[in-house]
């Protein structure tokens, strides 16, 4: 389980990245790279890092179900994810 604060910075980083995102594409449009330096760097989305919804864990991130693996695997056994079974043949 990660830290409380590692999930709250990530979850601030993400309404920052909303906050400026009209403003960070106009600037690089017009090309002035000065203004945008000027703008929070936790603006920028290449800083946000994907993590699970439940757990917070930053690896083995699943984009389709945005949970890690563990939890993934965890929820599939106990059917809570619809339309996931365990493979047995």
């Amino acid at each position: 389980m990660a830290k409380e604060s590692m999930k709250a910075r990530e979850v601030k980083r993400r309404k920052l990245v909303a906050k400026y995102a009209t403003k960070r594409k106009a600037l690089k449009e017009a090309g002035d790279y000065q203004a945008l330096q000027k703008l929070p760097k936790d603006a920028s989305p290449v800083r946000l890092h994907n993590r699970c919804k439940l757990t917070g864990r930053p690896k083995g991130y699943m984009r389709t179900f945005g949970v890690s693996r563990v939890t993934f695997r965890e929820m599939a056994n106990q059917g809570l994810i619809p339309g996931v079974r365990k493979a047995s043949w």
